[in-house]
């Protein structure tokens, strides 16, 4: 079986992880630190803090900012439901809109018409590492400034609504030059086991604020508010006689360990080696269907931006959410694991049920119901990259003839 997007454990991460073992620190500690400071130097933003996961980071930033009851977040309707699971958790309403018809991202059109005065953050999702379109985004939220009613000072300081991006696919993807954690206000990433850099679980809040705000208070306030308020860390508290702390507030708990650093430490070190076995990848599929009619290749690369070539989802012209499903158990059933990324938020239980319509975002249906999303990762061999073409190939040709 070609499994889907296995995790790249060798012996070198062996060998860290259990030098982190053995260290003694196997909680937040140097490695954590490292890792934060070796992130905010690849990305080029302004400060990092470490998470042991995206959700619970961007639950912490929507609390920080004082995203509330109330309030609106604006995402696309075509997402994983972490992106809106945060939201309702922080008592703000979920806004969704559609998409570009020529890729998997946000219609800033369609945010534009979204924009209320209860609108405080803007939830870009750089769908397959594919980033959204930032500088059309950053110079709307300028434009509707005069619409903007802050609710916290923060909100104040920055005087318009929030750019918060949901970068968890995108780590290493470029707009102009310039990497994702770099193109928005505030970048959330994932370092999950299925990511393009995994530490097992884990995510990084990267924060990139216009320069009147103070990214070293900025670190410290967020350091303290993810372990559960709590004025010192363990690291800190190790120093001869500085046991005593004080809690700042009722916080959270989500700190990253040193045993997961471990793991990105290595993963950052060879980051691109990776990410240029994945774009060779993404070369053989394009190869391999561009005889084929039925094939919508999926779009990574323009004039100005460039994917980290996280996904790579090929859409099968002309079949239904039926046809692909049986698309897909033929494939299966040559051994081969794909995927579908994602089922749109309203057709999810928990949204239908509070309200939402699939008949509304068209677009997010057209580019769900026909994809597939084929293998990618570091030990996929190129010979395994042909047993995957051949088998969508055959599947393809035996369900929709």
């Amino acid at each position: 079986m070609i499994p889907f997007s296995p995790p790249r454990i060798d012996q070198r991460v062996i060998d860290e992880v259990t030098a982190a073992l053995k260290s003694g620190w196997i909680t937040t500690g140097p490695r954590t630190k490292q890792f934060e400071k070796e992130i905010t130097a690849y990305c080029g933003n302004k400060t990092t803090v470490a998470v042991n996961s995206w959700t619970a980071g961007m639950e912490v930033l929507l609390n920080w900012w004082g995203i509330g009851e109330g309030d609106e977040v604006i995402l696309p309707a075509y997402t994983y439901c972490a992106s809106a699971n945060v939201i309702i958790h922080s008592g703000a309403k979920p806004v969704m809109v559609d998409l570009n018809p020529e890729d998997f991202n946000m219609s800033v059109e369609a945010v534009r018409k979204a924009i209320t005065p209860r609108t405080k953050a803007i939830m870009p999702v750089d769908i397959a590492g594919f980033p959204c379109d930032y500088d059309a985004l950053n110079a709307l939220v300028e434009s509707v400034k005069d619409q903007f009613h802050p609710g916290s000072d923060l909100q104040a300081q920055l005087g318009r609504i929030l750019i918060l991006a949901d970068a968890a696919h995108s780590f290493g993807a470029t707009v102009n030059g310039k990497r994702s954690g770099s193109l928005a206000d505030i970048t959330c990433f994932s370092f999950h086991a299925v990511k393009n850099l995994s530490t097992a679980e884990g995510g990084a809040m990267l924060i990139n604020l216009p320069d009147s705000f103070d990214h070293e208070e900025i670190y410290k306030e967020l350091c303290i508010k993810i372990l559960h308020g709590q004025s010192k860390d363990a690291l800190a508290k190790a120093q001869k006689g500085n046991w005593r702390y004080d809690v700042m507030e009722p916080g959270f708990k989500c700190n990253m360990t040193d045993i997961q650093a471990a793991l990105g430490l290595v993963e950052l070190d060879r980051y691109q080696e990776n990410m240029d076995r994945r774009k060779e990848i993404f070369r053989q599929y394009d190869a391999g269907f561009a005889d084929q009619s039925w094939a919508i290749k999926p779009l990574y690369k323009t004039a100005d931006k460039e994917t980290c070539y996280h996904l790579y989802l090929l859409r099968i012209a002309g079949a239904t959410e039926p046809q692909r499903d049986a698309i897909m158990q033929a494939i299966f059933d040559q051994d081969v694991s794909v995927n579908v990324h994602f089922q749109p938020l309203p057709i999810l239980t928990a949204y239908k049920n509070r309200g939402y319509n699939m008949a509304d975002y068209p677009e997010a249906w057209n580019k769900y119901a026909n994809e597939i999303t084929l293998p990618v990762y570091f030990d996929l061999t190129d010979e395994q990259v042909a047993i995957v073409i051949k088998a969508v190939k055959q599947a393809v040709q035996q369900v929709m003839g």
